[in-house]
């Protein structure tokens, strides 16, 4: 009797272990502010409120999570995770981008489901909605992706490119062809810390081309060799200039343009990629503006907060007196919280939370300055033209 009823505790605890929810499934690390719409909510109002389409977004990328942990743990259709994150949005999965060197889950397009949301009398895409959302995972710290996610984080820490990724590659195809199929501008783009950083490189490739799709970018990362080698050079260069204008040269005078005025050698000028040529014939500021979402307790994004860039750079008056007057190259939506853990600062989490308290920050970072900056020097008129055909 004893032991029949120890058989019958172990799998009491058995069952009560299997009903247990799994801690992200959607009921329960999912939004919390979000009521049953009806479709008088979603056409009228949702979809054209920035939180709203921050949340959505935000639950897109952690179903790519989710698509991979689902493979991983190989879960069935009646028990997978990702599905739940994209379903109360009335959208559905039409592609998964898979990495051929180890077969992981990178990537996925979520398209407009038009059946489901006929089914509850929404007869109509709301006005905001993208027909189509191209969403990136970041690192998932597991053995069977973990290499292949290092190597890429490794790869921007080192370059501060990710062009090189077979990832990138993929993501750039994809988006290319449903932008194509829809029209760029019913489709978007958005990705979490290491998926952010392809995010924005692919959708800056787009752009190069004419073809400027809403980006969305979750902790994208902003440290790198690259970057800080670079930055060791322009304090090397201002120590010089300064140096330089204190030591008479004997040979002024060959440093004199036709109005009399000092210039700079030619050697000189070659380290300092200059932001003043933005105005050409491939780009144009304000055609492409990326929402970056960052919060100052990270460290892999918080430099993007860095207020140093300059908005005249950017083609605005240098007497700027509010965000209207100048001409942003991004939207920096900035999270400041005290005594924050990294790994709830870095989390994907924070960005649909209800108590979510985001700042829009006013000044162009230098970084983004940084990272934008062939945008404006390296299009052709025949590329914008190319583009803006298609």
């Amino acid at each position: 009797m004893e032991s029949t009823h120890q058989v019958s505790e172990e799998e009491e605890e058995r069952v009560q272990v299997q009903q247990e929810p799994h801690p992200y499934a959607f009921h329960v690390s999912g939004p919390r502010n979000l009521a049953n719409l009806n479709w008088r909510d979603l056409i009228s109002s949702s979809w054209k409120n920035a939180n709203y389409k921050r949340t959505v977004i935000a639950c897109f990328i952690q179903a790519v999570y989710l698509l991979e942990l689902d493979r991983q743990e190989k879960h069935l259709e009646e028990n997978a995770l990702a599905p739940k994150w994209w379903i109360p949005f009335k959208y559905k999965l039409t592609k998964t981008l898979i990495d051929e060197r180890d077969g992981s889950i990178f990537g996925a397009i979520l398209e407009w489901d038009r059946s489901a949301a006929m089914a509850d009398f929404i007869l109509i895409r709301p006005s905001g909605a993208p027909r189509a959302v191209l969403a990136l995972r970041g690192t998932i710290l597991k053995s069977a992706t973990m290499r292949r996610d290092i190597q890429d984080d490794l790869r921007f820490l080192a370059w501060e490119s990710l062009k090189g990724s077979v990832r990138f590659k993929v993501a750039l195809e994809v988006l290319k062809s449903v932008s194509e199929s829809y029209g760029s501008s019913n489709v978007c783009i958005a990705g979490h810390s290491l998926g952010a950083g392809f995010a924005l490189q692919v959708g800056k490739a787009l752009a190069k081309e004419g073809i400027y799709v809403e980006t969305h970018l979750f902790n994208p990362p902003s440290v790198s060799l690259a970057m800080s080698l670079r930055n060791i050079g322009e304090k090397a260069e201002f120590v010089w200039n300064r140096l330089k204008s204190m030591i008479p040269s004997s040979s002024e005078e060959d440093n004199v343009n036709n109005d009399g005025e000092k210039t700079l050698g030619v050697g000189l000028k070659s380290w300092i990629p200059r932001l003043s040529s933005f105005k050409n014939g491939g780009f144009e500021v304000g055609k492409w503006v990326p929402h970056l979402y960052v919060n100052n307790s990270d460290y892999i994004c918080c430099s993007y907060n860095d207020p140093d860039g300059k908005a005249e750079k950017f083609g605005a008056d240098k007497e700027n007196t509010g965000p209207t007057n100048v001409q942003v190259a991004a939207k920096l939506f900035v999270v400041n919280k005290e005594k924050q853990k990294f790994h709830e600062a870095h989390g994907l989490e924070q960005w649909w939370s209800s108590d979510a308290e985001l700042q829009l920050a006013i000044h162009n970072s230098k970084l983004i300055c940084r990272q934008l900056r062939s945008l404006y020097t390296g299009a052709t008129p025949s590329q914008a033209t190319q583009g803006k055909t298609q």
